[in-house]
């Protein structure tokens, strides 16, 4: 993980394969794309794109990973599995080992083990939104040395993110992929990130726009109300316009503001330099 001018190497996430895959193809292999930062500071961002759980938006990857090196932070993207071909628990499963992996690699990868955050864009942040409400202390009984440590992110992006799977807010789309046709209301609550915040839950930089036709800004609203009841510290910005999907908004005067403010917010948790 030394800073480097070379491309980027993508790993698998999983070296003997992933639990539960159903295949050898691509979209059966999840994987980590890491990105050295640009005088790293040892904090360490894995990014999460959107794509409501069947695809994954180019442009919420490596530009953000770009991005975040430029403050200073390791960004590393990870390529979690997709439906329809796979359902939860596979992409919480994805996520865990990706916080838990960079916390057992953060001396070889010369990175703070305390300062692991995450970061989604749309169903990529519902799925930030869930590690950081369905994290584990790891277990010590287990032979795999990664599966030992905690899954618990030090902070979390949120960026117009799917939060609720139940009611009119809920993202069909998201739930359907994650879920399945049928979901019972006992697994739509469990998904719904608003309902599993606890006092534990790590502090939240959260954006969205007021007008987002794709995820209603609901979904933010209730992850911040959630968070300001069991008193965990965020930041919420809502854009009075703006499409869902922006990434890092660079074309747009207003929106592209949201790096500045979540750049400052990361520096006052100790990542980067904002």
């Amino acid at each position: 993980m030394a800073e480097s001018t070379t491309q980027p190497t993508t790993q698998p996430l999983y070296p003997h394969g992933a639990p539960g895959a159903v295949g050898r193809e691509a979209g059966d292999v999840p994987t980590l794309t890491p990105y050295p930062a640009n005088d790293p500071d040892g904090s360490s961002m894995l990014v999460f794109p959107g794509g409501g759980y069947g695809n994954l938006a180019k442009h919420e990857g490596e530009p953000v990973a770009q991005w975040l090196g430029t403050l200073g932070i390791t960004a590393i993207v990870v390529h979690y599995r997709l439906g329809p071909r796979y359902r939860h628990p596979a992409m919480l499963q994805d996520a865990a080992y990706a916080v838990r992996t960079v916390r057992a690699m953060s001396r070889e990868w010369k990175l703070d083990p305390a300062r692991i955050g995450v970061l989604g864009f749309s169903a990529g942040g519902h799925l930030a939104a869930t590690i950081s409400t369905q994290f584990d202390d790891g277990d010590l009984s287990s032979a795999d040395p990664i599966a030992k440590v905690s899954s618990r992110p030090d902070v979390s992006v949120l960026c117009y993110p799917v939060v609720t799977l139940s009611g009119p807010s809920a993202h069909l789309g998201s739930r359907k992929r994650l879920l399945g046709e049928n979901p019972t209301p006992e697994q739509i609550d469990q998904m719904s990130a608003e309902k599993r915040i606890t006092p534990k839950t790590p502090p939240a930089f959260i954006f969205h726009t007021a007008d987002d036709p794709g995820v209603p800004v609901e979904n933010a609203l209730m992850y911040a109300g959630a968070l300001r009841a069991n008193k965990v510290p965020f930041e919420l910005h809502v854009y009075e316009h703006g499409r869902h999907g922006v990434g890092l908004a660079k074309d747009d005067p207003i929106l592209r503001t949201w790096t500045d403010r979540c750049a400052a917010w990361l520096g006052t948790r100790k990542f980067g330099r904002g």
